[in-house]
């Protein structure tokens, strides 16, 4: 095991990843820009490095060669990515090996991989695993013109509309957009081209079949150097706003026993077949007819890994720092235990989703038995416009699953936040919501709370 790790993130995840050092004995080094002032995850970790941000407070963290001398420089011998920011950014973790500091997580091949849905889906295709229709070659951008682009009308005809506009390199529910007529199609594809090319740096894209009443399921996935591959069953992630997801289930309450074993099979599949290592997830839709189909693979860490936490009794941050090490895995498989629903706090207004920067004022969260608080503020930090707006995780456990809604209606109720909007009151709703409360319910969800 290491004995220092330095995180390359912030708030809930950074404090996640400490506590888990912590228990094992690891120091820590976190980083974070001037300002954000002294920051949770500064104060908790053993070291802090403060990172440039003449260029804004968001470039430090994406800051590769700032990030690596920070390591080098506090003796760091590896570098949790944590999610977002760098975690899924090759060069960042081949910068990483070449320093001679530990990334931990895939090597930058099976990162460059899940991080270009387009590649991702072909290469699955291959191994058998089901992808949705849609282009496999990047459509290539055309020059406005005169009665539109043939090339481009002709692959969503063939795939049918509604369909899908995605950004190959995107991610965070940021670069997608249905197209319902082929009158909408060039003027989305130019919007969708626009948008990853200012989140992402490139403006390669793909069509795919839109599927309605569509849920959202993935497998979670741990993997070593000595090419064991296990999982750690499924979530359900169908609950989302702006294609970002808002509450997550493990396991899913609405696929069936084949379903889910389909799943689990080609995820397993495809982890070996592209030599991943260490924690990783394959996400899928599923269909009315409980058909699945994959849409994604994330290398890194998920915002939602607390919920299989906490029916499988595995801290996956563990399990990150222990392959990363060089220890094989020691998992062993069984069945879940109950049932952990985890529902994202959010500064944010909760009938536009729109974020609600400003100072919490009041923020106190709930701590009861089952109950599982991943917070990265404290009452009197300022939400910055600058960054995802996410207060906290709470995660609430039941032998049954309608133990931890019930669990989760008593956490929700008990929080308290001032000083910013938030959240709260849609995920109350979303919870008394008849589909939810029956445990099939679509990503169409959030939409239908009025």
């Amino acid at each position: 095991m290491f004995n220092k790790v330095l995180i390359a993130n912030r708030s809930a995840i950074a404090c996640r990843v400490i506590r888990t050092c912590r228990r094992l004995g690891v120091n820590t080094v976190a980083v974070y820009s001037p300002s954000e002032g002294n920051p949770l995850h500064a104060e908790l970790a053993d070291e802090a490095v403060a990172l440039p941000d003449e260029a804004g407070p968001v470039a430090g963290y994406l800051d590769i060669s700032a990030v690596i001398q920070a390591a080098a420089d506090t003796g760091a011998e590896a570098i949790h990515p944590g999610y977002g920011f760098l975690s899924e950014n090759p060069d960042f973790a081949r910068a990483s090996e070449n320093a001679g500091i530990v990334f931990v997580g895939p090597s930058p091949e099976a990162i460059s991989l899940a991080g270009n849905k387009r590649e991702a889906r072909r290469r699955l295709a291959e191994y058998g695993v089901p992808v949705l229709p849609g282009t496999e070659i990047d459509i290539e951008p055309a020059p406005e013109k005169a009665g539109g682009d043939p090339d481009l009308a002709s692959h969503a005809e063939l795939i049918g509309y509604p369909l899908m506009i995605k950004a190959s390199e995107g991610g965070g529910g940021i670069g997608m957009n249905m197209v319902e007529d082929p009158g909408r199609l060039e003027r989305t594809v130019r919007r969708t081209r626009s948008s990853s090319r200012r989140a992402f740096g490139s403006q390669d894209i793909y069509l795919e079949r839109y599927v309605p009443d569509a849920r959202h399921v993935e497998v979670q996935i741990v993997a070593d150097i000595d090419g064991t591959v296990t999982h750690l069953w499924e979530r359900e992630c169908s609950a989302q706003r702006r294609h970002q997801k808002v509450i997550e289930e493990a396991g899913s309450p609405s696929i069936t026993d084949s379903t889910r074993e389909r799943l689990i099979s080609a995820s397993m599949l495809a982890a070996r077949e592209i030599g991943y290592t260490n924690v990783g997830t394959f996400e899928f839709i599923v269909d009315a007819d409980d058909r699945p189909y994959f849409i994604e693979a994330n290398a890194r860490i998920q915002v939602e890994h607390g919920p299989t936490e906490m029916v499988t009794g595995v801290d996956i941050v563990e399990q990150q720092l222990r392959i990363a090490s060089g220890d094989s895995i020691s998992i062993v498989e069984e069945p879940v235990n109950g049932h952990a629903i985890q529902c994202r706090i959010y500064a944010e207004d909760p009938e536009t989703f729109i974020p609600s920067p400003g100072t919490l004022d009041t923020f106190r969260l709930p701590q009861v038995n089952d109950l599982r608080v991943e917070a990265g503020f404290r009452e009197g930090d300022e939400v910055s416009s600058h960054f995802d707006p996410l207060l906290a995780k709470l995660i609430a456990w039941g032998a049954t699953r309608n133990d931890s809604i019930s669990l989760m209606e008593k956490a929700l109720s008990e929080t308290r936040v001032d000083g910013v909007k938030c959240n709260v009151p849609a995920l109350q709703k979303a919870l008394r919501h008849p589909d939810f409360l029956r445990g099939r319910y679509s990503t169409g969800l959030m939409g239908q709370l009025g």
